[in-house]
């Protein structure tokens, strides 16, 4: 298992935290011995999101407070590779549709496959702005919903994060 990656979920919204951790680990052993899913990104405090939306080229359309990471609900991807198979990886790679393991099926679709299947919305299915390596599991809330809950403190706090109630 990647250990970034352990310590990103940690930071994922309480609700869903146990399941993800569960995900993670599930969706990892379906790669082949030289190929890691890593999570880029979990939460996102609004500060890191106004970073991320003034950076250019364009990454995002989500302001702080816009963007369904910023209460815990959402991940990014990045496949981690062992190209000299030395037990190190690495390479990153947001390649979507190298068979990197060799099995016969794209690494990448593999993973979206998988969290799709458990009930996570995939950006890559977004009509605009597609977000290939975003996921989130947002419970029905959009971002406008979710910020107006912690505007008016109908929060949880945990491990110093203040995440919506929900």
């Amino acid at each position: 298992m990647d250990l970034i990656t352990l310590d990103r979920i940690k930071t994922a919204h309480p609700k869903l935290r146990d399941s993800l951790m569960a995900q993670y680990i599930e969706c990892n052993n379906k790669l082949g011995k030289y190929v890691r899913l890593r999570f880029a990104y979990v939460y996102r405090s609004n500060k890191e999101q106004d970073a991320l939306f003034n950076q250019r080229p364009k990454v995002t359309n989500a302001k702080g407070g816009q963007s369904i990471h910023n209460y815990g609900l959402a991940f990014d991807i990045v496949l981690l590779l062992d190209k000299d198979k030395n037990g190190t990886f690495e390479a990153a790679s947001w390649d979507t549709v190298t068979d990197f393991d060799g099995n016969g099926k794209s690494d990448w679709m593999q993973v979206v496959e998988y969290f799709k299947s458990k009930g996570w919305v995939w950006g890559g299915d977004w009509k605009s702005f597609k977000d290939a390596p975003h996921f989130q599991f947002d419970y029905g809330f959009d971002w406008q919903t979710l910020k107006a809950r912690v505007d008016k403190n109908i929060t949880i706090v945990d491990n110093g994060i203040i995440y919506p109630r929900i």
